[in-house]
């Protein structure tokens, strides 16, 4: 065991940031268990370092995988310092577009796969008085726009159980750190993209973000590799900020929308403060 390094834990390790993530742990000389619904997708990185890497199977939303990957990791490398929830994918939709099951396969993937992960090693990390929970959020667990409303919901619905997660296991020295990239160069809007079927009468509202999603894939602006740097460097510093937003569109997206917050709320001031009794 590498007593001087951090074991960490990621899911969705076969491509996008999880793979950047992974790399960037296995050049610092980290102990990394990365998972995938698909192990041979990850053989590659074990290659890199026999030593230091496991590869696991994982489907974030089978409760058994979840209870076999935690305890093969530490079966490995005696215990779990950093859980990343990664694994998800991207879908554009209306509200209306989105069936109950496609509705719910988007929750189970990036909101209940993610804190069932996070319940799994909690009470590792807990008993040993240390331990880092990486959510993989998105600009879009804080914003939103039309088509993006299904994915954002399960996004936001991690995000409110994060902040809420981070003052209940800080007295036990544990950190939560929620990542908000925006438009970054993995398979969000490529291999890793769904869109519901279209109805003609929301193509004024949501056409524009289909279209946005068709036309910037394989262009986004937002480097992985510098962003998975970026991640590991904030778990480093001991995560002294609970929000990490990525790439310049982020920030402009989460600013404009505390602005529109800060607007309704004083223009409802006076409304609010007379339902008193």
């Amino acid at each position: 065991m590498n007593s001087q390094g951090k074991v960490w834990l990621v899911t969705g390790t076969s491509s996008g940031f999880g793979r950047r993530i992974v790399e960037e742990l296995i050049a610092r000389g980290e102990q990394v268990i990365a998972t995938a619904r698909d192990p041979r997708a990850v053989e590659d990185l074990v290659a890199l370092a026999p030593n230091n890497v496991l590869a696991l199977r994982l489907d974030v939303t089978k409760a058994e995988d979840i209870r076999e990957a935690v305890a093969a990791a530490v079966e490995r490398f005696g215990r779990i310092d950093v859980l990343v929830n990664n694994a998800g994918y991207s879908v554009v939709g209306a509200v209306e577009e989105t069936g109950e099951e496609d509705l719910r396969h988007i929750f189970e993937t990036m909101f209940f796969g993610a804190v069932a992960m996070t319940q799994a090693v909690l009470p590792g990390m807990r008993e040993r008085g240390s331990g880092t929970i990486v959510q993989i959020s998105s600009v879009g667990g804080f914003i939103t726009a039309p088509g993006f409303g299904p994915y954002c919901a399960a996004k936001h619905a991690l995000e409110a159980l994060s902040e809420a997660l981070a003052a209940e296991v800080q007295p036990f020295g544990m950190r939560v750190l929620i990542v908000e990239p925006g438009a970054f160069r993995t398979e969000l809007f490529g291999s890793a993209f769904r869109s519901m079927p279209e109805m003609e009468v929301y193509a004024p509202t949501v056409g524009a973000t289909r279209n946005y999603a068709a036309q910037s894939a394989g262009t986004q602006a937002g480097d992985p590799v510098k962003a998975a740097k970026a991640i590991l460097d904030a778990v480093a510093a001991g995560c002294p900020s609970l929000r990490l937003p990525l790439g310049a569109d982020a920030i402009h997206g989460m600013r404009a929308k505390l602005a529109q917050v800060a607007a309704d709320v004083d223009w409802n001031e006076a409304i609010a403060a007379a339902t008193a009794y």
